[in-house]
C-alpha cells in the first residue's frame, strides 16, 4: 500500500505546477484524499481535500482561488493544480488518504512521500 506524490520542482512566482498523487496497492475509490505541506521550521498544514466521488472539495484560505484539486479514480490518482504560485508556497507537499471524508481533518490512513515545491525567481 503506497501513495506516491510527484510533480514538484522549481517555479517562478506567478507560475504553475501540477502535483500528482498515485495510489498503489489499494483503490482510492472509497477514500478522501488530501494535500498537506510543510515548510522548513513550520508545522504541517492542510492545503486541500477532495471526497471519494470528487463532488466535495476543501481549500485552505491561503490557496483558495489559486489551487484546484481533482481526481481520476480510473487512474487511481489525485491532482493538485497550483497556479499563481507565491514564494510562501515553498514547502514539501504530501498527499494522504482517509476514510473519514472531507475536509481531511482527521484519521489519515495512508501518507505518501513528499515532493518539494520551490517558488523562487
Amino acid at each position: 500500500v503506497q501513495l506516491q506524490a510527484s510533480g514538484g520542482g522549481l517555479a517562478q512566482p506567478g507560475g504553475s505546477l501540477r502535483l500528482s498523487c498515485a495510489a498503489f496497492g489499494f483503490s482510492i475509490d472509497y477514500y478522501a484524499i488530501g494535500w498537506f505541506r510543510q515548510a522548513p521550521g513550520n508545522e504541517r498544514e492542510r492545503v486541500s481535500c477532495i471526497n471519494s466521488s470528487g463532488g466535495v472539495t476543501y481549500y485552505a484560505g491561503f490557496v483558495k482561488g489559486r489551487f484546484t484539486i481533482s481526481r481520476d479514480n480510473a487512474k487511481n490518482t489525485v491532482y493538485l493544480q497550483m497556479n499563481s504560485l507565491k514564494p510562501e508556497d515553498t514547502a514539501v507537499y504530501y498527499c494522504a488518504a482517509t476514510v473519514y471524508g472531507t475536509p481531511c481533518s482527521r484519521g489519515m490512513n495512508y501518507w505518501g512521500n513528499g515532493t518539494l515545491v520551490t517558488v523562487s525567481s
